[in-house]
């Protein structure tokens, strides 16, 4: 599968509509593709929750704002993962034959401070539960992973900090991130802490914003005159498998007791499970990927992923970082973009946010953050209630 078009509107706080965010960036997508929107077959919308009705319908939302021409539609929900899904469902429609071209969008418009749990009682809602019973907030859990990395293989605040350093270096060459700014470990020391061990600049911010993509299948991308274009080799949307040793929030079940699934030992945990079968399906390993983007909602979470793609032993990721392989220049850079520490959450968007920044990579046009001879690159992140994401795309 063909990437014709890339686009986005950059990530802020900028009080307006996410409708308008996710038009802004299909016109870009659109444009980058050459293409006019009608002749695009289907539109797949990620949903935003925060949008009202019209969020749960992003898919018609953005057909009609774009005008309606009687393009084929759907609209996903899958939190953090949404944009991978409807990557994915994207796929699907180009692979049947359903569609030659899709427009795939995101956009939020997100509120003010860290995300809270919505309102109602809702006792059969994991997400519910780990705000309402736990009490672990969105801080608390990335809070509790940072202690976990320090208690387990001897992370230090430093370490975390460098992420943040690093992160922001390549954030600050990003027209398109929030935050543009270099910032010093002291500054990331002398920030309040939030859930410790981690200060307000290990944390990801809530952000408004919007990214757009035009998908095809390879034999229109040539009729179109695109002979190289980036390709999508692999689209990872894996569940966890039980028993789940290490926790990931909401979900707090750890065996199969009760159910109809066997609960045999697993050879990995879900995180590394994602990018286990993005590699099996793409047919690479790690050790042939140029760069990846993975999910930064915290400086320690970043160096969990480092492990889960198998770019180290477990364990090694602050040796990794320490030696500025991750870094721009690095053997694998890891947030060129410079993450979500530069951009913050603006959730059905930000899976597709990462594919756009893998397309200007292995196109070789993303500026003075551009790695060099980019080839294949990754993204990493996951959704609510074992929602996995995982895109492989290659040049």
């Amino acid at each position: 599968m063909a990437v014709l078009g890339a686009g986005m509107h950059p990530w802020g706080k900028w009080g307006r509509g996410f409708v308008e965010y996710g038009t802004v960036a299909a016109r870009e997508a659109l444009a980058d593709a050459g293409l006019d929107w009608r002749q695009v077959d289907s539109i797949v919308g990620a949903d935003t929750v925060r949008g009202g009705y019209p969020g749960y319908v992003a898919g018609a939302t953005f057909a009609k704002a774009l005008g309606w021409q009687g393009a084929r539609v759907a609209s996903v929900y899958a939190a953090c993962a949404s944009g991978a899904q409807a990557v994915d469902a994207a796929r699907a429609q180009i692979l049947s034959g359903l569609a030659d071209v899709v427009l795939v969008v995101g956009a939020d418009a997100a509120p003010k401070g860290f995300f809270r749990p919505a309102g109602g009682d809702r006792p059969d809602d994991p997400d519910w539960l780990r705000f309402r019973v736990l009490g672990a907030t969105n801080p608390t859990y990335f809070g509790l992973y940072a202690r976990r990395r320090m208690a387990v293989h001897g992370d230090t605040v430093e370490d975390f900090a460098q992420v943040k350093v690093k992160n922001a270096a390549m954030g600050a060459l990003n027209p398109n991130a929030r935050y543009r700014k270099r910032v010093t470990a002291e500054e990331v020391a002398a920030s309040a802490v939030v859930a410790d061990p981690l200060r307000l600049l290990d944390i990801c911010a809530t952000s408004d914003g919007a990214a757009a993509l035009v998908l095809s299948g390879m034999e229109f991308a040539r009729r179109h005159g695109a002979v190289d274009p980036v390709r999508i080799r692999a689209v990872s949307t894996v569940t966890p498998r039980y028993p789940d040793t290490v926790l990931d929030l909401p979900d707090i079940a750890t065996d199969s007791a009760g159910s109809t699934v066997a609960a045999g030992p697993v050879a990995d945990t879900f995180r590394a499970s994602i990018a286990r079968a993005a590699y099996e399906e793409a047919g690479i390993g790690p050790e042939d990927l140029s760069f990846a983007e993975v999910y930064d909602l915290s400086t320690a979470l970043e160096l969990q992923w480092y492990e889960d793609l198998g770019l180290c032993g477990e364990g090694e990721a602050a040796k990794l970082l320490r030696e500025g392989t991750t870094a721009l220049g690095g053997h694998i850079p890891v947030n060129v973009s410079g993450g979500l520490a530069s951009f913050g959450e603006a959730v059905p968007a930000q899976a597709i946010a990462q594919v756009c920044e893998l397309t200007w990579q292995l196109r070789g046009t993303a500026g003075d953050r551009q790695v060099a001879g980019a080839r294949v690159g990754v993204t990493a992140n996951q959704g609510l209630f074992g929602h996995g994401s995982a895109v492989i795309a290659v040049r």
